[in-house]
Parts: structure tokens; sequence; C-alpha cells
């Protein structure tokens, strides 16, 4: 028997930032974001020898272990580990023997929720194999549980949901860590022309998201006037954007787009600098309307909007700097399990 698992990765239109304790807590959050057919894949396999397997795939990195209770936390494997300790303490069981593998379609640090997606998708083998319990917002609060509480990483919460539940959501952060998902019924000509706009580029660098986070916390818990406004602006963005599409305004979304990055940077030092501001500036002058980058900052994914057949053009330009345009689809569905 082997058990499978896979949860998409995400691009963050709108209000990314706002879902962070303690904005989220003191003012409410909302995020507008969407799943793409770029996946985090897991592979669990049952053993009886009292051992437990870590592989990370394409890589040589694997762990061996004694099967126990508890396992010590190490480089590299924090979140096989925080995910096999707390299934073990919260549902009370015995030590398990397994081999689980994890392979993901992107780079971590690149700006798609790639760590977040990883849990989801291991607690999904998880939850297939042992039959847990858990409904959607069960697995996406536990995966949150898992990163923030328990490993102590930085970071928000829309992550774990959009990879749990898939599609294109409006989602609302509120005080004592409620979270209510609304999936946005579209047209299906509305989602088409989104994608056929929206171009999705890899800077080829990575960052470190926790220290951006890190800045952006200290700046809400300073009451830093600058920095909470421009929040509440990135809040107000994700209201327009989730407007924009529902009633078919696309022709909005770049203006939209614009208006958050230019309030996404006043958030934390780090969030642009001199490569993305670069990239941002030379997608506008060969006629995207508006971008941003997709997640904290400071590297990874950026997307743009290219409306009129501008997309080649600008596409051709932004690759001269060094980064590579990225194909993909929208995807409706979360996280995916089965068994062979």
């Amino acid at each position: 028997m082997i058990i499978r698992s896979k949860a998409p990765l995400r691009i963050g239109m709108a209000g990314g930032g706002t879902d962070v304790s303690p904005y989220s807590d003191l003012y409410g959050g909302a995020i507008l974001n969407a799943t793409i057919d770029l996946y985090a894949y897991a592979s669990l396999e049952p053993l009886e020898n009292g051992k437990i397997e870590f592989c990370i795939d394409g890589t040589e990195r694997c762990l061996n272990v004694k099967s126990e209770k508890e396992l010590e936390l190490r480089e590299g494997f924090e979140l096989f580990i925080g995910v096999y300790n707390r299934i073990i303490k919260q549902f009370n069981l015995e030590p398990l023997s397994f081999r689980l593998t994890s392979y993901i379609e992107a780079p971590q640090g690149s700006g798609l929720g790639t760590s977040s997606t990883i849990v989801v998708s291991l607690l999904g083998a998880f939850v297939e194999w042992l039959n847990l319990p858990l409904g959607k917002y069960d697995i996406a609060h536990l995966a949150y549980d898992i990163e923030r509480v328990d490993l102590k990483m930085a970071g928000g919460k829309q992550d774990q949901y959009a990879a749990t539940f898939g599609g294109i959501n409006y989602m609302e952060f509120l005080a004592n860590d409620k979270v209510i998902v609304n999936p946005l019924q579209l047209k299906p000509e509305v989602i088409y022309e989104l994608e056929f706009n929206l171009l999705l580029y890899f800077t080829e660098t990575q960052r470190l998201s926790a220290t951006i986070i890190n800045e952006q916390v200290k700046n809400v818990n300073d009451k830093n006037t600058k920095s909470i406004e421009a929040m509440h602006n990135l809040k107000e963005q994700a209201h327009q954007i989730k407007d924009a599409l529902l009633r078919g305004e696309l022709n909005k979304i770049g203006e939209i787009l614009h208006f958050g990055w230019q309030n996404k940077k006043q958030m934390a030092h780090s969030i642009s600098n001199n490569l993305i501001d670069s990239i941002y500036t030379m997608a506008l002058e060969n006629g995207a309307t508006g971008g941003k980058i997709s997640g904290a900052g400071g590297g990874g994914f950026m997307f743009f909007y290219c409306p009129a057949i501008t997309k080649i053009k600008v596409a051709r330009a932004i690759e001269k700097l060094g980064g590579r345009v990225q194909p993909f689809k929208f995807t409706q569905q979360g996280l995916v399990t089965w068994t062979i």
C-alpha cells in the first residue's frame, strides 16, 4: 500500500500580509489568492521495521531514524518531523513506521506558499493513511498550528487554506484564529481572460520570508502609522480585486495591483530591491498595467497584468533581466489524497 497526496501552490493577488498576526487579530485581514497548477506532492509507504525514513525527492537528502512517539527536530526536515510529532500527539497514537517522500514543483522561498503547501500535502498523506476525522478547515488550521506554533516559523495564515481548499478565494482573517474562506463563483470567461492576461515571472532569486514578516510584525507592534495604513490599503485592495472579478471588470485589475504594490512596499524595507524595481519598471514600460511580488517579498515570483495581448512583449523584455516566465493555469481543486 502506498498513500499519495498533492496540494496546489498559490499566487497572492491582493491583501498579502494582512493575514499575519497581530494585524489580523487587531484589525481583521482580507486576502484574495488563487491556486495554480504547480504542486507539492507527498508519498507515504508504511513499513514494519520500526524505522522512519524521510526523503526530499530529487535530492540525496534522506533521514533515517528509529520510530518514537516524539522525534527530535533535524535541520532540513523540520516540516516532516513537525507534522509527525503533531499527528502522534494530537491523536494519541503509538509510534509509526513508514517512508515519507516529498516533492515540490517550485523552489522554496519563491513566494508561492511552498512551505505551507508541503505541510498540507504531508498532513493529507497521514489523514488518508490513518483515516483521521479532519475536514478542510481542520487540516488548514492544523497545518498553520504546526508551522507557526509548534515550529515557531514566522508567517501568515493564507497559504495553508489556499493549499487545502484550492480555487480563487476571498479569505477573511479575524481574531481568535477565525478564518472564513469565500470561494468566488466566477464566470468561466472571466477566469480564462484573467489567466490569459496574467504573466508569472520567476526572478531566479529566493528569500527568507521570516525576516520580512518579522519586520512587518514589529511595525504593527510599534504602531508604525505608515506601515499600518499601508496594510489597511492592502485590505481594501483585496475588496477591490474581488469586486472587479465578480463584476467582470478585468480592465481594472492592473490599476488595483499597482495600487497594492505601492502600499506593500511601505510594510517593510526589504520587500523590494533594485532588481525587483527594475523588473517592475520594465514590465510597465512594455505594456503591463500593474503587478506585484507573490508572497512576502524580497525575491521569488512576480506577476503582472498584461492586457491587449501585451504579455509576449512584456515577457521578452523582462526575461532580459535574468529571470524566466513560468507558464501556469488556475486550478479549482485543493488538497487531493489517494491510495494505491
